[in-house]
């Protein structure tokens, strides 16, 4: 492999292996899931919009998913919450397992929280939960005396109780599960219940290793510095991970790998001559993969100044995204008091835009009610977004 691919071929086909040119049309929710990767949830309507965008499916569909346990957010790479399929539940836990036992070190040091104290801890909530969620208020008072006060020295830690020290790590075990109590991935109510997920064999090698099998998968070419972001390994450790999987150069002396066995595909792959478009949050994996936005926008769009910053100066996204074919060619955000999609093309918009833009606003009037970030996320505080969008 000598040439390296246009950008042009390269986002459509990162786009295309995101799923995001209609080949998933009609797939479950978990299928798009193992397909395309795990969707990034944290109390926003990214799942919904990634899911939809993908596979079509409305969001009854992805609720009786996360209700049949056919999907379910979990704590998994980084310990960060995804959305997962049933499939990768035990991967999933064994790579959030660290981050737990990291906040109970720490409050050991800071603020004298034994290992027997939490060992207890878990013993009585798992004793307390049952098939009915509780949310973490109900488990405090179930537990009573058992769960103590830490005073001052907690509260500037941000941990009053050593409660969530042993929610932590009895999620991350399997013992226990958090769900929505209304069955929703958009709104952060949940309460807890017994499960008891077996974990399997899993070591912590094992799951580094087939997270990256995995991650090439969903997100090549991508650099050993995506994959970091994404897995939250230390390069030794990543270095490690991907040491079988036969990644190659997708040019000459460039850092984007892919594996061997789909060079053929790639190398065959044709960029579509006609847009695509998808409205996408600005978490979705089409960007959080990598995290790495100059790649999947044009030199001149990632001068385009949101909020006084250029894009291209941003880690994150300011806005929801549109997508054509694997390049961001616009901004969006819902306005609930209108109940409207209001949006920013970087460039002419034409007929099959303006199409997309009316398919998905009536998804998220009619059936999501909002379209929000993340969980603080609200139309107060993204009403400086939507008058920038306007004004533009």
């Amino acid at each position: 492999m000598t040439e390296a691919r246009t950008d042009t071929t390269l986002r459509a086909w990162w786009a295309h292996r995101q799923g995001l040119d209609g080949t998933l049309e009609g797939h479950s929710p978990a299928e798009t899931l193992t397909r395309t990767g795990w969707a990034r949830s944290v109390g926003g309507s990214a799942p919904y919009l990634g899911l939809y965008a993908r596979c079509g499916a409305p969001r009854d569909t992805v609720d009786k998913a996360v209700a049949t346990l056919d999907i379910h957010e979990l704590p998994s790479a980084r310990g960060c919450t995804y959305v997962l399929p049933a499939q990768d539940f035990a991967l999933g836990l064994t790579l959030a397992a660290g981050p737990p036992e990291a906040e109970i070190r720490a409050a050991a040091k800071h603020l004298g929280v034994t290992a027997g104290e939490v060992d207890e801890l878990c013993a009585a909530v798992t004793g307390a939960l049952g098939d009915t969620p509780l949310a973490p208020a109900a488990i405090k008072t179930a537990l009573g005396g058992a769960v103590r006060n830490l005073g001052d020295a907690g509260r500037k830690r941000g941990l009053t109780t050593p409660l969530p020290l042993a929610l932590g790590r009895l999620q991350a075990s399997g013992a226990i599960r958090r769900v929505p109590v209304n069955g929703r991935l958009d709104q952060q109510r949940y309460g807890y219940v017994r499960w008891g997920l077996d974990l399997g064999e899993w070591t912590k090698e094992r799951a580094a290793a087939e997270l990256a099998r995995r991650y090439f998968d969903w997100a090549a070419p991508a650099s050993l510095q995506h994959f970091r972001w994404f897995s939250g390994f230390t390069a030794a450790a990543a270095k490690a991970a991907v040491a079988d999987l036969d990644l190659v150069p997708v040019a000459d002396g460039s850092e984007l790998l892919l594996p061997a066995a789909l060079r053929a595909e790639f190398e065959a792959y044709e960029a579509p001559e006609k847009p695509r478009y998808a409205l996408l949050a600005g978490i979705d994996g089409m960007h959080l993969l990598h995290r790495d936005l100059p790649r999947v926008l044009d030199a001149a769009d990632g001068e385009r100044v949101f909020l006084k910053k250029a894009l291209s100066a941003q880690a994150d996204l300011p806005a929801h995204m549109i997508v054509d074919r694997g390049r961001i060619a616009g901004l969006w955000e819902y306005d609930v008091e209108s109940a409207e999609i209001v949006w920013q093309a970087f460039g002419r918009p034409d007929a099959a835009l303006r199409a997309e833009v009316d398919r998905v606003t009536a998804f998220v009037r009619d059936e999501l009610g909002d379209a929000r970030g993340f969980s603080l996320d609200s139309p107060k505080s993204r009403a400086p977004r939507i008058a920038e969008l306007r004004a533009g």
